[in-house]
């Protein structure tokens, strides 16, 4: 598949995320109690996606993905592993897709994700429905059919695009959509902003949703949103 100018570059996007990791390094390992190298390991982590990004580059993304899914399945953290699993089920939503800042989100949910089943389907849309009304910016289509991935490409880069159409099978059960929502009404109570917002929302009902893991969760969701806009804002 041919590069677009459009498209998102992921050797360059998950730089940035090793980079943010990087400078929190010692604070996730001091956040971990219990082995204090979660800081260590989520660098670790990244590097090798990113690298596998580099290797791959110029293959379609979904091959890229399972590269670094591959890759980091040699690594023996346990943060690995479930970023395996996430980017390996990011390969099969993104097969014969590109990753734009239309569908970004959807690589940052499958991604925090850890490869959770998408089996507790929902009609509605999920937690891109709950965060598209208390947004108030989506429309009625936005919210059926492209959840979250439609907010953050309007919010990112002024778009309407549909996000891929697998997105509306990662159902989400109606415990995960309170705290999700929850999540997002006490980050926007604190002055936070819509991204920020959004990445508690996110985090807080995927696999990375407690503890050290919801910390660098947070960090690697708003690195990947920030590097996404500021890829938009470029071109």
């Amino acid at each position: 598949m041919s590069k677009q100018p459009g498209n998102i570059d992921l050797a360059s996007l998950f730089q940035t995320v090793t980079g943010t990791l990087n400078n929190n390094r010692e604070s996730l390992n001091e956040a971990d109690t219990s082995n204090h190298d979660h800081g260590d390991n989520m660098v670790d982590t990244f590097e090798v996606i990113t690298q596998a990004m580099k290797e791959k580059k110029g293959a379609d993304p979904a091959d890229q993905l399972a590269y670094a899914a591959e890759i980091l399945r040699q690594r023996k953290s346990g943060s690995a592993q479930l970023y395996a699993k996430g980017l390996s089920q990011a390969s099969q939503e993104f097969q014969g897709q590109q990753v734009t800042s239309g569908n970004a989100m959807t690589l940052i949910q499958t991604l925090l994700g850890g490869g959770q089943a998408s089996g507790q389907q929902q009609q509605s849309g999920g937690v891109g429905d709950i965060l598209g009304s208390l947004l108030g910016g989506t429309n009625q289509q936005e919210q059926q059919s492209g959840g979250v991935g439609n907010i953050l490409g309007s919010l990112l880069g002024g778009t309407n695009q549909q996000a891929p159409a697998q997105q509306s099978s990662q159902g989400l059960d109606i415990g995960t959509l309170l705290n999700a929502g929850m999540a997002f009404m006490n980050t926007k109570s604190k002055g936070g902003s819509n991204i920020e917002a959004i990445v508690n929302a996110v985090v807080s009902s995927s696999a990375m949703g407690g503890g050290y893991r919801q910390q660098s969760g947070n960090l690697v969701a708003s690195a990947l949103m920030q590097a996404v806009q500021g890829m938009v804002n470029k071109k």
